[in-house]
């Protein structure tokens, strides 16, 4: 099981958060702002099998838009390994 923690812009926020969920990926979304793109961002949180990494990060990379400004990216990335993941009722 792995954590994603991906940091991108407001702008892009949508498309992503749609076409992830449109692909059975279970994505929490909170609003941040920080020093990675130094204006307003959105984090997604992603719970996903080590299998879909890859396919999650080809998603956030098609419905991301390419920057403006090159020293800006369209998003950034932690993979997480997860120890231990439960669900409670």
């Amino acid at each position: 099981m792995k954590m994603m923690i991906v940091v991108l812009r407001d702008e892009d926020a949508e498309n992503v958060l749609k076409a992830l969920t449109d692909d059975s990926f279970g994505v929490t979304r909170i609003a941040s702002t920080g020093g990675f793109f130094r204006r307003g961002n959105t984090t997604l949180i992603i719970g996903t099998d080590a299998e879909r990494v890859d396919s999650a990060l080809e998603v956030i990379r098609s419905h991301t838009t390419p920057p403006v400004d090159t020293t800006h990216r369209r998003a950034t990335v932690f993979v997480l390994n997860v120890d231990r993941f439960e669900r409670l009722d």
